[in-house]
């Protein structure tokens, strides 16, 4: 007879595969296991969560499908699918938090997803579109951005405990990544659809813009985060009126909107601090020292 091994009360049941199944495909791949903190005690629990992973899952395909799509000269699915890759990275951490399914894998494996749809993927589509044709100065922009994005997910992943929830530190690698893919999305609307049609000027100016997106990235600006925003509670019924206001800016021209959307919100922080540092101290009256 064989000895069927009895599953982990942690370990997930999969349709149509009993303990002898799990543990062949456990000989193959070794299963995860981490240190959770339950009840004040610290217990190691195996495998990992479903949903929050599949949605992350979700944004390194669309990221990884950009890179794909900028190879074969699609430079209008290239950027679309950036912003698919926004909207499964949105989800993940809100779904991980809702659902009580925060881990160390998750964060780990969202911040290896970023990288690649918000960091890698962006630069090879801008330089695939409008930067391999400026040569060295081309590809020093695009690896500007790249190591910026690696800059600031370490940066984010090492003051993660510490940082304010309210707000990022450097602008977020997806709203740089969203001015990027907006501007390349943007120009091909304009009619530059190959990369031998972008004109050099536009294309010097687009690497210049990729540059100071990583910048942006890794400057100690600070942005708001959203992540306050309650999608649970109520709301004044003006702000649905609003939401209807910008579903239907977006439809009008969507690279337009998104590019200067994520544009306004890359020159917030820097802006306000100019303005701030400018702006004239006012004198201290002498009667209000005493």
């Amino acid at each position: 007879m064989t000895n069927k091994r009895a599953p982990d009360a942690d370990e997930a049941k999969i349709p149509g595969l009993d303990a002898d199944d799990l543990a062949a495909l456990e000989q193959l791949v070794e299963d995860h296991e981490e240190e959770v903190l339950e009840g004040g005690k610290t217990v190691r629990r195996r495998g990992v969560y479903l949903l929050p992973n599949l949605f992350t899952t979700g944004a390194l395909f669309a990221g990884f499908y950009a890179v794909v799509a900028a190879l074969k000269g699609d430079f209008e699915a290239a950027p679309i699918a950036i912003f698919f890759a926004m909207v499964f990275d949105g989800l993940d951490g809100r779904v991980a938090r809702l659902t009580n399914t925060s881990s160390k894998f998750g964060a780990e494996y969202d911040s290896l997803s970023d990288m690649v749809s918000f960091g890698v993927a962006p630069a090879l589509v801008m330089f695939s579109f409008a930067l391999q044709d400026l040569g060295k100065f081309g590809w020093s922009a695009a690896f500007v951005y790249v190591a910026c994005a690696a800059l600031r997910l370490a940066r984010f992943n090492t003051r993660i405990d510490s940082d304010d929830g309210n707000f990022f530190t450097g602008l977020a690698s997806p709203a740089a990544a969203a001015v990027v893919a907006s501007a390349v999305w943007l120009a091909h609307d304009l009619g530059y659809v190959a990369a031998g049609d972008v004109p050099k000027e536009l294309g010097v100016l687009l690497a210049i813009m990729t540059a100071l997106m990583g910048s942006a990235m890794v400057a100690n600006f600070k942005y708001p985060s959203f992540k306050g925003l309650d999608f649970r509670g109520r709301v004044p019924f003006v702000v649905i009126f609003i939401i209807v206001i910008v579903f239907s800016l977006v439809t009008l021209h969507p690279p337009a909107v998104f590019l200067a959307t994520f544009l306004v919100y890359a020159l917030s922080s820097p802006v306000l601090t100019l303005v701030k540092r400018l702006r004239p101290v006012k004198p201290v009256d002498e009667g209000e020292q005493k």
